[in-house]
């Protein structure tokens, strides 16, 4: 784990997210949120608030992929992607 993960794993966890569970899944960070937590409202309002939230994080930045999931559906969100990432087709 880089110490870019650790932090944003720290500030995810003080975030203070009643049932969330947040851990380290290799390169990424896997948030397993309540069953009836609607995925649509977190997408829609996530760009803005990992914005907010990485105000806090003074490190420099890394390619760090977030996967969310409600026990029913799940979704990725990529930020500071890599060359590869943006070359994909």
């Amino acid at each position: 784990m880089n110490a870019y993960q650790q932090k944003w794993l720290n500030v995810l966890n003080n975030a203070n997210l009643p049932g969330w569970k947040i851990e380290a899944r290799g390169e990424d960070i896997f948030i397993d949120m309540p069953h009836v937590t609607d995925l649509k409202l977190i997408r829609d309002n996530l760009p803005e608030t990992i914005g907010l939230m990485a105000l806090d994080i003074d490190l420099p930045k890394e390619r760090l992929n977030f996967i969310f999931h409600n026990g029913y559906e799940q979704f990725e969100y990529l930020i500071n992607p890599g060359n590869e990432d943006l070359n994909e087709e």
